[in-house]
């Protein structure tokens, strides 16, 4: 059956081409957060362990809202690794030690890009699009990953 929500097939399908890039660059951080969480060594294992854990757990939440915003306006979402490889913005992997501080590092550079992203695709989504629901969708997942962002950040001063 046809979405009809007030936005037009060629505007939902443009926002949807996006959120799905944002799908993927939330997937690529997903891993390495589980990476991280897996893999972290040193002296702080234990508590950077369960940090990891919650930031994991956190983009789980977003990758399912991002998914179903997909689906709202009508399309499907990508579901395979290679269709996120295809449609990320991110690296996979970098070269860096299992130590607490370069996976930081490293999942704090994504999560500032994922906010570039975001950001530049707010008043697009609502003024080119006319689609207020998915602009609004996206500012919020630009704070919940500004938030983020900061909590990596603080264990770097």
């Amino acid at each position: 059956m046809k979405t009809n929500i007030g936005i037009t097939e060629a505007n939902s399908k443009a926002v949807s081409i996006q959120l799905s890039k944002l799908l993927a660059d939330e997937f690529v951080l997903y891993t390495k957060t589980r990476n991280a969480h897996w893999n972290v060594e040193g002296p702080d294992f234990h508590s950077m362990h369960l940090f990891f854990e919650s930031q994991y757990e956190q983009l789980d939440e977003i990758m399912d809202s991002v998914a179903e915003r997909i689906r709202t306006l009508g399309h499907y979402a990508p579901a395979t690794l290679k269709n996120f490889l295809q449609l990320t913005h991110l690296a996979e992997l970098t070269e860096r030690t299992n130590d607490s501080l370069g996976f930081i590092r490293e999942l704090l550079e994504d999560h500032e890009s994922i906010i570039e992203f975001i950001r530049g695709n707010i008043n697009p989504f609502a003024n080119d699009y006319h689609d207020l629901g998915t602009s609004d969708f996206v500012t919020g997942l630009m704070e919940d990953h500004e938030k983020m962002a900061w909590m990596l950040r603080s264990h770097l001063k």
